[in-house]
């Protein structure tokens, strides 16, 4: 396997893996990542300080899914958001999961202090993942989420 940053030419294929991640999930609807601008488009959107976007590809060069770092909330509060983490079904328990959530990580560690993210109750080998690697969940979103129909909220502080 092999994770790097998104590139121009990766858009329209993490955006498919995105869709249908979110449509097996029933997440296909408003206030979810479904209708999120920058789907079209996420090399431009992780295209800034702050800001990045991994793809992980299989040996052969098939790209399994991706996951993001951009700022929440108000600069000054230090914390990024994990965002549009999403794998092919096949990557799934491959260890995939946990390496780009490592690759994202260590990049948050370098320009936030902690990491909120938001997802499904559907998603529920994601939520039990995102335990495992300790994000506490929370009984409501942080203030200014732009995702109102996630359900289920998590937050992490960064090791520096």
């Amino acid at each position: 396997m092999m994770i790097r940053s998104i590139q121009t030419e990766d858009n329209s294929t993490i955006e498919v893996i995105i869709r249908q991640c979110l449509i097996e999930f029933g997440g296909n609807r408003e206030g979810l990542a479904w209708e999120d601008e920058s789907l079209s488009h996420l090399s431009d959107y992780y295209n800034q300080d702050g800001r990045e976007y991994w793809a992980a590809f299989d040996t052969g060069g098939k790209m399994l899914g991706g996951c993001g770092i951009a700022e929440f909330g108000s600069p000054e509060n230090k914390i990024c958001e994990l965002q549009k983490m999403y794998l092919l079904p096949e990557a799934r328990g491959t260890g995939a999961a946990a390496e780009l959530l490592r690759t994202a990580l260590l990049f948050a560690q370098r320009h936030y202090n902690a990491c909120y993210l938001e997802t499904l109750k559907t998603m529920e080998a994601a939520n039990r993942f995102y335990v495992k690697h300790g994000f506490q969940p929370l009984d409501a979103p942080l203030a200014g989420s732009d995702h109102f129909a996630c359900d289920a909220w998590y937050f992490r502080k960064l090791e520096v």
